[in-house]
């Protein structure tokens, strides 16, 4: 919890072509998404995710999983039945008959109770993870070619977001080797100034773009958001445990697409609290305090001239004539 797992794409170390750093950095964002709830190498199943909306959307595939499994087991078992008991090799004669009432009403009737069955639960949750209602805080995530914008709504509280300039280094040198890569760590998945959330915190988020079409997308929070030019969407999030999640932009959006991350930090609610209050402080113009000399105050230095107090100069000698 709150470790990050790192993942790291096999290629071969760049060569001196001009291209290189661009494939480099494709092939790296694609295969390399590092975050603390990452899937691992060969996982089967679908990841919780730590948000109350990846809960949810990991329990309608559970239960959609485990009755496909119920029915594959009937369906492949009555063929394997058919097919071993009564072959031709043992004599059986098959039946002569093109139809069956009872047979097709079961068939028809049995697939739309578990339709029904599955529906319920799935519709609650897929209602719930649309109910921005309720929520402590909102943020507004604005998407910009390439960077992210981030509002605390009511807290005057502004970040952006861009790509760190090690990863913007090494994707754009042609010497980059593997090692430098391996020594950054995080290559094409952080950034300069995460997103800090608070765990256990109802969320919302307003998702917009000031350009072009862009997509919010986070794994480990079971969802990602459109961020449309003029149109507000709506998401939220509650996160159940603290640590480092990554994510991207999932919505072609240029040439720099692939170089456009989002890094949240998720903390307990009195470290963001504290965290929130210094971002306020450093944002506060200084109060000048009464009686301290400002700059219009300060002594002239000695030997700079003071074109206000000069006495005027004397009159000229008149023209000889």
């Amino acid at each position: 919890m709150g470790s990050d797992v790192k993942q790291g794409a096999r290629f071969k170390p760049l060569t001196a072509a001009p291209w290189a750093g661009g494939v480099l950095s494709l092939l790296t964002s694609t295969q390399a998404l590092a975050q603390s709830a990452d899937p691992h190498r060969w996982q089967l199943n679908m990841g919780r995710g730590v948000t109350t909306s990846a809960q949810h959307a990991y329990d309608a595939h559970m239960l959609a999983l485990w009755i496909c499994v119920a029915i594959g087991a009937v369906v492949f078992g009555a063929m394997a039945v058919a097919m071993f008991r009564f072959r031709k090799s043992r004599g059986v004669t098959p039946a002569q008959f093109s139809h069956n009432t009872t047979a097709e009403i079961v068939w028809t009737v049995v697939p739309i109770v578990i339709l029904v069955l599955m529906a319920v639960p799935a519709t609650r949750k897929l209602i719930a993870l649309y109910d921005t209602r309720e929520a402590a805080m909102t943020v507004k995530v604005t998407g910009v070619q390439w960077m992210w914008k981030y509002e605390y709504m009511g807290e005057d509280v502004t970040l952006t977001s861009r790509l760190d300039r090690e990863s913007d280094r090494l994707r754009q040198s042609r010497g980059t080797t593997r090692a430098e890569l391996d020594a950054h760590g995080h290559y094409l998945l952080d950034v300069d100034t995460p997103l800090v959330l608070p765990t256990d915190t109802k969320i919302r988020f307003v998702v917009t773009a000031d350009d072009v079409i862009h997509s919010w997308w986070v794994p480990a929070f079971g969802w990602k958001q459109d961020a449309i030019p003029g149109l507000i969407n709506e998401a939220w999030t509650e996160i159940l445990e603290p640590g480092v999640y990554r994510g991207q932009c999932a919505e072609l959006c240029g040439k720099d697409h692939a170089f456009m991350p989002i890094v949240v930090r998720a903390v307990p609610p009195a470290e963001f609290d504290a965290w929130l209050a210094e971002q306020k402080a450093r944002d506060v113009p200084a109060i000048p305090v009464p009686g301290d000399p400002g700059p219009a105050d300060a002594p002239p230095t000695p030997g700079d001239a003071d074109t206000t107090t000069q006495a005027p100069s004397a009159p000229a000698a008149p023209a000889a004539g």
